[in-house]
């Protein structure tokens, strides 16, 4: 890779600098502005180094054009990050926040070639064999138990990110896997607390996964861990268990992000009335990419980038926040097609589940605005707070209020839908609303999964 920028190089408007000159992509400045952070990169050419955690220099890819170039050309840029030269000559941190996302990990994500299309044939292949309508319904099914456990409180007021949107995906991919009660507990509170930075956490999600796989092993079931046991490529355990933590952590956090945007999107007072929820999904993977900056790939040889020369083994991140908002795209962007966003990748490693994801988001974004027919935002969307992390563009909150109602589970039957709709901020009586279920549910011994299963039995 290039020496760094020469500090006298960058410009005094320059939002930050790393230690050596390097634009630092983490911390508050860039959580404050990270767009002002790309626009300045841009000045530099398709590329630039960057710090992507303390003493971690990458080279980032902020071109849309130079962004595919390299995503699509497997033969001369590769996922196995155990070339990264840095890493390996101990220039890296052993505690870096980038480990965790940049270090090697047997699965699809971190492969090539052949290794790789066996792992990502078992994944496409597993997650076509689920079924969208009955996607949606779980789906459904857990968005109404997460606004039940806030709708009816007399204060009709909400946090989106913490009481819905986080909490969503991981009782959405609990089921998929399909987990018992005191598993999905487990398995969720592993991969938060990986979220979060607890210790231990990747020791609690390895051994509820271990478990599951063992159990899926004695009774095989129509679930997404089976139909990867069981799938032709004979994938061994250990390669199933992180298939499955590549799919938890790749899909879960992403859904938080879009889930978030894409509702304050919809209910913030610019949003065009009329447009469906799908729009509002589309501007959020184009404008505010849930993974802003990942993908780390590997040139096998050194390689010539817009005048850059990024050598051998140095990591080469995707900015898919910058890319999707590069201005070179602004002439033609109403002629591209709305799925040619780089929100869920290119080439070789696109996301293999980014068709399910859609419908997720879809689903669950329509599902708070039907259950909650006159929800509207607390404070404008161009207010609201992005999380500091270089790795995912996500809002901190998302802060709404709405008339108080009782959402029954659906065991109780299905809850009033009604079409979405903008929040008007007319205030309903709530007169004709069911009177609220018994607590017990609520105070159902156990994790997040063990009470959402039991409120769809209506215990």
């Amino acid at each position: 890779m290039q020496q760094p920028l020469d500090a006298q190089e960058i410009p005094p408007g320059c939002p930050a600098h790393g230690n050596v000159g390097n634009v630092q992509l983490y911390g508050p400045s860039f959580g404050a502005d990270p767009d002002g952070h790309y626009a300045h990169l841009r000045s530099f050419g398709p590329s630039a180094p960057v710090d992507i955690a303390p003493d971690v220099q990458v080279e980032l890819i902020t071109s849309y054009d130079a962004a595919l170039y390299v995503l699509q050309n497997p033969a001369s840029f590769v996922r196995d990050s155990r070339r990264w030269k840095a890493l390996n000559e101990g220039r890296v941190p052993a505690d870096s926040p980038a480990l965790p996302m940049m270090g090697y990990r047997p699965n699809a994500l971190f492969s090539d070639g052949a290794a790789h299309a066996r792992l990502r044939q078992a994944v496409t292949d597993s997650l076509a064999t689920v079924n969208e309508l009955q996607l949606v319904r779980q789906t459904q099914q857990s968005a109404d138990y997460l606004i039940s456990r806030f709708s009816s409180e007399p204060r009709g007021q909400a946090e989106v990110m913490a009481d819905y949107a986080q909490p969503l995906p991981l009782l959405v991919f609990s089921e998929l896997f399909g987990c018992p009660p005191d598993i999905g507990d487990r398995v969720i509170a592993g991969i938060s607390g990986i979220f979060e930075g607890t210790p231990g956490a990747d020791e609690v999600l390895g051994g509820a996964l271990t478990e599951l796989i063992a159990l899926k092993r004695r009774r095989p079931a129509a679930d997404l861990t089976t139909r990867l046991m069981e799938h032709p490529a004979q994938l061994t355990d250990e390669e199933v268990l992180h298939q499955l933590v590549t799919l938890l952590s790749g899909g879960t956090a992403p859904l938080t992000a879009v889930i978030g945007t894409s509702s304050a999107l919809y209910l913030d007072e610019e949003w065009q009335s009329g447009l469906p929820v799908e729009d509002a999904i589309s501007q959020s993977l184009w404008n505010y990419a849930p993974i802003a900056n990942y993908a780390a790939h590997y040139p096998i040889h050194d390689v010539e980038l817009g005048g850059r020369v990024v050598r051998a083994n140095d990591p080469v991140l995707i900015s898919f926040a910058a890319a999707n908002t590069d201005p070179k795209l602004t002439e033609h962007r109403q002629q591209l097609s709305a799925k040619a966003h780089l929100g869920f990748g290119a080439g070789p490693h696109a996301c293999p589940a980014k068709d399910p994801a859609f419908v997720i988001a879809v689903a669950a974004v329509e599902a708070l605005l039907n259950r909650l027919p006159d929800v509207e935002m607390r404070v404008p969307f161009k207010t609201l707070a992005w999380a500091p992390s270089p790795w995912s563009r996500s809002l901190v909150t998302v802060p709404i209020r709405f008339s108080p109602r009782t959402v029954p589970s659906m065991a109780a039957g299905p809850a009033q839908t009604h079409a979405p709709q903008q929040g008007s901020g007319e205030q309903h009586s709530g007169a004709e609303a069911p009177r609220p279920r018994s607590s017990s549910a609520a105070q159902h011994k156990g994790g997040m999964f063990s009470r959402f299963l039991a409120w769809t039995r209506g215990e």
